[in-house]
């Protein structure tokens, strides 16, 4: 028989919770914020949320010594699965000069021409990246592989390390099919589908002028929702487009970038909180391209999250942080806003309730910041505040344990 250990984290200054209703929470807060706080986990969950000093017995301690905690970041959009490296083209568009090495293309090469045991150890390496940084719960996709093969074992490789994984053969069309898209939208929907489904719980599509349009879209994400596939949809970032309103007809779990969009798309997406827009800033930030309007969704009643968008092309960051910095500065939200759209709204992109919030019941995924306040992820930009992390209540290692 095993023993489910206890450990009281005690003396947090400020505590995070995203949940109104938590002890000593102010209702109608989203971020459910406790003073002078104390969080017992048990095994893998929270099972106590209250005031410090008037926690139970438990079997270890950890002094938070007045720092900061919040829920672990869920980063909902990430493109992991990959090999190769594009830094002379990120070089070139930062120095004004033109490019036309491939693109995506290279990245696709690169990755079909990678090993099992290389593409296990890059999703590895950036997983462990963003979770030293505080993020306990990521989603990431295929979609560098564009065959059939490439795709599939793409996906196993994915859903090795995270429980998050999403089909995305509709990334682009298949160099081989560049003069023929219907037929690899037919191969997507058919043979790959068939390959891919056992893998994933996520379809995605970039619906977009260079990718797929509406049409073709829904093909994808309806043949994906027939085999159990939940769609998510890479929709209107470089251009006006119908992927959004697409996105909450066909209720996808998320509508991810947003950048351009009309007055009936934030309509759309404000009549549907089931489904997320998730914003995506590093890749506005890569490309020198203009930000999405954050102020806007949220005055129209839209529900937010923030994701890296990690991927080696258009936004190479795994940090959570960096985004809650440019969110704040650049896209018109409050830190408030900004932190509870890093932590649950990137749960509700993933339509899970179990992570996102500290509360009893929730999955123990902590982020203790060097840092008084969660604002200060906004205040300091740039700066390493990440003191430890708990993700399903075991701490990072090589971070401080418990003290009995």
């Amino acid at each position: 028989m095993t023993t489910r250990t206890s450990t009281v984290i005690t003396h947090i200054g400020t505590l995070v919770t995203n949940d109104g209703d938590a002890a000593g929470g102010s209702p109608g807060d989203p971020l459910g914020v406790v003073e002078d706080a104390a969080v017992v986990i048990e095994g893998d969950r929270v099972v106590w949320v209250g005031a410090a000093g008037k926690e139970p017995a438990t079997d270890a301690r950890y002094d938070a010594g007045g720092r900061a905690l919040l829920p672990g970041f869920v980063d909902s959009h990430s493109h992991l699965v990959f090999a190769g490296d594009r830094t002379q083209e990120f070089h070139a568009r930062m120095s004004g000069r033109p490019y036309s090495a491939g693109g995506i293309r290279t990245t696709v090469a690169a990755t079909r021409a990678a090993t099992d045991a290389e593409l296990s150890a890059n999703v590895a390496r950036y997983l462990g990246e963003a979770l030293r940084q505080g993020t306990t719960t990521l989603e990431t996709k295929s979609g560098y592989g564009l065959t059939t093969h490439d795709e599939a074992r793409s996906l196993r490789i994915a859903g090795e390390h995270t429980d998050e994984v999403t089909y995305l053969g509709a990334h682009v069309v298949a160099p081989e099919f560049a003069d023929d898209p219907a037929a690899y939208v037919e191969l997507v929907t058919g043979e790959m589908l068939d390959a891919c489904a056992p893998h994933a719980r996520w379809i995605d599509v970039f619906c977009e002028r260079g990718a797929f349009d509406g049409d073709q879209a829904r093909a994808v994400l309806s043949a994906g929702a027939a085999r159990g596939l939940i769609p998510r949809v890479h929709a209107n970032q470089l251009s006006h487009g119908p992927g959004v309103r697409l996105a909450v007809e066909l209720d996808a779990a998320s509508a991810d970038h947003c950048t351009h969009l009309t007055d009936a798309d934030v309509d759309a997406l404000a009549s549907a909180p089931a489904t997320v827009a998730t914003l995506l800033p590093g890749a506005e930030f890569s490309t020198r391209a203009v930000y999405p309007d954050a102020r806007r969704l949220l005055d129209a009643g839209a529900t937010v999250a923030l994701s890296t968008d990690c991927n080696p092309g258009s936004s190479f960051t795994s940090s959570m942080a960096f985004c809650v910095a440019v969110a704040v500065r650049d896209m018109g939200m409050t830190p408030d806003e900004a932190v509870y759209a890093a932590t649950y709204g990137g749960a509700r992109a993933l339509r899970r309730t179990d992570i996102g919030r500290i509360s009893p019941g929730a999955r123990a995924d902590l982020h203790l910041l060097d840092a008084p306040s969660h604002v200060h992820l906004a205040y300091r930009p740039g700066v390493p505040l990440t003191a430890a992390v708990w993700r399903g209540g075991l701490l990072l290692d090589g971070q401080a344990a418990a003290q009995p």
